[in-house]
């Protein structure tokens, strides 16, 4: 069948993580699915380029482990908070390691986007989605039906069109073919924005990757956010910050500034300043808590940043982005096989219940933490406890055990069991799809 007849069970936008795990499974499943690649790897992404146990856990899955033995190893997080500090490992966990990696996406993304294309699917590279093209034959159910997308490929004129009996949209946290199809952020939902810049510091191999939970603006008022140092192991330390625009006074605090307090606030055993800088910082905006949507049409699926699926907790979003990826391969799986646009309902069922309570948590312990005073009695007082930080980790990174109950599942049970009488945005305004 030529290139303009053939009709592709799924076409996937966005080669990032969610659209190379969701291609990754489809094509191990041995259907035909293309993705769809504004950028041509290698490419620069503006990232923390931290793996936690739950990604490192996908990318094994992935049969990717082994390509990681280049990258730098590291066994936990170091906390920094008013005067304060604490070392934890990762801990122990009958589905994920007790370790993660620190990678650059500029190595990281190409890894898993070839890994989709060598189990089978089509990687199109330097192929820019233009526009889509709907099927005015199936009522939008929230979102329009799509019989393909719109392409351009780099340096051509004309555009082509690719069909697909499905399309998962996974192009990023500022997702331009979400909001073409009409999603849109909630907005009392938290968003972050962050800023990382690249350093060298002889502290590149350093065990842990470290977090500060007291940055300060120019004028030393905390801010709700946090700042990280993340060795390399390479002769470079990635250097960020990440704000949380949770209340209408902090919308105005610039992050460049952000990032200049904290590189000379941060421990000077890291050598960070302006004759160690690599670059000028980059950033932009992070959608949390499955705060963007709708997530599900008639034949459409939105996965990873597009679907705001960042943890705020912690700003994770690797990981979720290659488990969402993979939930929507396994809905497009039953979709192909006959249950249609019954199971893509599914899928966003089954992202509330992956995610919906622990988020619901995570954005309350998120509003908690933007008043400076809650924040400083929090942390000075979990500092003092080994135990108390140690369980803390265990929930923020999501990491909770099923087998085993202890002090931190048992303690988030009792704020899930709180949080379902708190309002939820999410409940109150999206339409269900």
């Amino acid at each position: 069948m030529g290139a303009a007849e053939r009709v592709h069970d799924v076409v996937v936008v966005g080669a990032g993580p969610s659209g190379s795990s969701c291609a990754y499974w489809l094509a191990d499943a041995g259907w035909d699915v293309v993705m769809v690649e504004k950028k041509v790897f290698p490419r620069e992404k503006t990232c923390g380029d931290g793996l936690t146990p739950r990604a490192v856990r996908q990318l094994a899955d992935m049969g990717l482990e082994g390509a990681l033995a280049g990258a730098h190893r590291y066994t936990g997080l170091r906390a920094f908070g008013f005067g304060q500090s604490i070392e934890m490992q990762w801990p122990e966990h009958p589905h994920f390691p007790d370790y993660g990696y620190t990678i650059s996406r500029h190595d990281l993304d190409g890894l898993v986007a070839t890994r989709a294309a060598q189990t089978g699917a089509t990687l199109l590279q330097g192929t820019e989605v233009v526009d889509v093209v709907v099927d005015d034959s199936v009522p939008a159910s929230p979102l329009p039906a799509l019989s393909g997308v719109t392409v351009r490929e780099r340096g051509a004129t004309r555009t082509r069109v690719i069909k697909g009996h499905y399309v998962v949209v996974a192009d990023g946290s500022n997702s331009r073919i979400g909001r073409m199809l009409g999603t849109s952020r909630l907005r009392d939902l938290p968003l972050g924005m962050a800023l990382r810049g690249y350093y060298r510091s002889d502290r590149h191999d350093d065990a842990f990757i470290e977090s500060h939970l007291d940055i300060r603006d120019a004028d030393g008022t905390v801010v709700p956010g946090y700042g990280w140092i993340f060795p390399m192991g390479d002769g470079r330390v990635n250097v960020g910050v990440g704000l949380l625009s949770t209340e209408q006074r902090w919308k105005g605090v610039n992050t460049s500034t952000l990032m200049d307090t904290f590189v000379d606030y941060a421990p000077k055993s890291w050598g960070l300043g302006a004759e160690t800088s690599l670059g000028p910082p980059t950033g932009g905006k992070l959608p949390m808590g499955l705060s963007v949507g709708p997530r599900v049409g008639h034949n459409v699926l939105i996965a990873g940043d597009a679907g705001g699926a960042i943890n705020p907790f912690n700003g994770e979003g690797i990981a979720y982005g290659y488990e969402t990826g993979r939930l929507a391969a396994a809905a497009l799986g039953h979709a192909l096989t006959g249950a249609g646009a019954r199971a893509l309902r599914a899928y966003d069922r089954e992202l509330t219940a992956a995610y919906g309570p622990y988020y619901k948590v995570a954005r309350s312990f998120v509003h908690l933490i933007s008043h400076p005073d809650a924040m400083r009695v929090c942390v000075q007082i979990g500092m003092r406890s080994d135990l108390l930080m140690n369980q803390l980790l265990r929930i923020m990174a999501n990491l909770m055990r099923p087998d085993a109950p202890g002090p931190a599942e048992i303690g988030y049970r009792g704020l899930e069991l709180i949080s379902r009488f708190l309002p939820d945005p999410d409940a109150l305004e999206r339409p269900a799809a």
